[in-house]
């Protein structure tokens, strides 16, 4: 099993099922997960595992195609993802939903390279570069399940 070297976590003032409808929402995530530029398909069945998310990374006119594979998936509790980058290689990506009450889950999010350069880094350096993104990552993914709540 590989090691996630980065762990960040927010709580978000909506029930697990909310926050877990975003990421069952394939083409929600160019929206929340940072340096992800456009979705080019979602595989039907996502997020079962072993279905995928076609998405391109970078600022246009430099865009890499890859894509996202899930690893395993848990309604209501967890998603965990495979994310291809092309020659960069690939990273686990873990997010597990907490309920705290009806109305409040703590969504953690843990991240470490499986294959390619990032795989060289040191554990602590890893965790360093991955911490604000991450943490960005979890602020607009709790604006969407929050303003997908009030929108119901």
């Amino acid at each position: 099993m590989t090691s996630l070297k980065s762990q960040v976590s927010l709580e978000v003032p909506v029930a697990a099922p909310e926050v877990y409808a975003v990421l069952a929402d394939g083409w929600s995530y160019s929206s929340w997960v940072v340096g992800n530029a456009h979705i080019r398909d979602v595989d039907p069945g996502w997020p079962a595992p072993g279905t995928r998310i076609h998405h391109s990374v970078g600022a246009w006119p430099v865009h890499i195609s890859d894509t996202t594979v899930v690893r395993e998936s848990v309604p209501d509790r967890l998603i965990d993802l495979e994310a291809k980058l092309w020659l960069l290689g690939t990273a686990r990506v873990r997010i597990s939903l907490e309920p705290l009450s009806a109305s409040s889950t703590r969504v953690v999010m843990e991240e470490g390279a499986m294959s390619g350069p990032g795989r060289l880094m040191p554990d602590a350096v890893q965790a360093f570069l991955l911490r604000f993104r991450n943490n960005e990552a979890l602020s607009r993914l709790a604006d969407l399940a929050v303003g997908r709540a009030k929108a119901h």
